[in-house]
């Protein structure tokens, strides 16, 4: 059919409206364009559609740079078809909408752009390839199962791409990760097999990981940060880009800004980055406590902060039940959560901490479950009082976002 298509939706497609009145959300094109579309899934109330071809392109429309990008093919990229500038505008657009629907708030903010992803390719330093039947590598389709068969990932950092996973055959894999640091070092390959066995050890020139265990060393990677050095084991939660660890942690800091001998908490600590920073700016007179729910980071944790004696680690669900037995009474309060975001418990929780923290930062890389967890603080006198967003994940719709908060004034 053709189409118009109108704003840009979460998901990476754009809003158009087919003849019978129903939604369409049409991935591959841009804002104001007039399009062909293919259906490609079908519900009572809205359609799903590729744009095929282009009969009125918006000016923020190029090539894409990857082989791989366009409809039916691999659905790892949203937007290789826009230009950066034209990216970093429509993530600004979907934050500010989320923020205006879920919030409640009218809030724009600049997506600024990290060093690290020259022409917005070459920077995750982890991919995970999917393994098809005869143990060959790719990357799914979009909303598929079915493989795209890809040997290198144009976004993948050269040192993830050198390793050439697709060389070799994985079979018995469900799927692999490449982890690789940009500070050098040997990169590791992580495997899942689910319940089946790996046929032998694929000959690359990496540590191999096996639903865990490790077979052939390295298993972790290292990172330095801010001239701290941190090591993650494969499997283990850190951020893609290369720059973005020292981007946020300097983001969290500039906006608690912690002072010596004050009480801090990290939760959804992961391996330690924001805990470490902490536990610097508070210093020995201060504690940082730190919550992860994976024994494997705690254990990535406890070695990265090893020395620092006001830092204790517990190995934990984040819980509304912790934040009110547990937490104590922290000056500060950090939270990094998964995708999913806190929750509206955790948040209903952390309102109840008498006294409030003085600030709290919000690391999320999910406008939508960020923009929800904020109306819980706005509703209890909360306000935002610094937000920054970072294009840490350039040919995708996803960005990631730091709110300062700071609770009600006393009256």
């Amino acid at each position: 059919m053709e189409l118009v298509t109108g704003a840009i939706a979460s998901g990476g497609g754009c809003v158009a409206h087919a003849p019978d009145g129903r939604v369409v959300f049409v991935r591959h094109a841009l804002p104001g364009e007039r399009v062909v579309a293919d259906v490609t899934a079908e519900t009572a109330s809205f359609l799903r559609a590729d744009a095929v071809e282009i009969l009125e392109a918006s000016p923020d429309r190029v090539e894409p740079r990857c082989p791989h990008a366009g409809p039916g093919r691999c659905g790892g990229c949203d937007w290789q078809h826009v230009s950066l500038p034209g990216q970093r505008r429509l993530k600004q657009a979907l934050v500010a909408e989320q923020l205006r629907r879920l919030a409640g708030i009218d809030r724009e903010v600049e997506i600024e752009e990290v060093a690290g992803a020259p022409d917005g390719l070459g920077w995750r330093t982890r991919v995970k390839f999917a393994v098809d039947r005869s143990g060959g590598v790719g990357l799914h389709r979009h909303r598929s199962r079915d493989i795209e068969p890809v040997r290198a990932c144009p976004i993948a950092t050269p040192e993830v791409n050198r390793v050439d996973v697709g060389s070799v055959l994985w079979r018995g894999a469900r799927h692999i990760e490449v982890v690789a640091s940009p500070d050098g070092g040997t990169p590791v390959v992580a495997v899942n097999t689910g319940r089946g066995q790996l046929a032998g050890r694929p000959a690359v020139d990496a540590g191999l990981v096996v639903n865990g265990r490790t077979k052939r060393s390295p298993d972790r990677v290292s990172f330095d940060v801010l001239g701290h050095r941190f090591e993650v084991s494969a499997g283990v939660f850190w951020q893609v880009h290369p720059r973005a660890a020292e981007v946020l942690t300097r983001c969290v800091l500039d906006g608690l800004d912690p002072r010596r001998g004050e009480r801090t908490a990290d939760l959804y600590s992961g391996a330690g980055l924001f805990t470490v920073a902490l536990a610097g700016a508070v210093g020995p007179s201060g504690t940082v406590m730190a919550v992860e729910r994976s024994g494997r980071a705690c254990s990535d944790a406890v070695r990265n902060t090893a020395g620092l004696a006001q830092v204790t680690i517990h190995r934990a669900e984040v819980t509304s039940e912790l934040v009110a037995d547990r937490l104590g009474m922290p000056d500060l309060l950090v939270l990094d959560p998964a995708r999913t975001g806190a929750g509206l418990a955790v948040m209903r929780a952390i309102t109840t901490v008498d006294p409030s923290p003085r600030r709290i930062a919000y690391v999320s890389c999910d406008p939508a479950s960020f923009a929800r967890d904020l109306r819980v603080l706005f509703d209890a006198g909360w306000s935002l009082t610094s937000l920054r967003g970072f294009d840490l994940f350039p040919m995708t719709e996803h960005v990631e976002l730091v709110g300062i908060l700071e609770p009600p004034r006393a009256v």
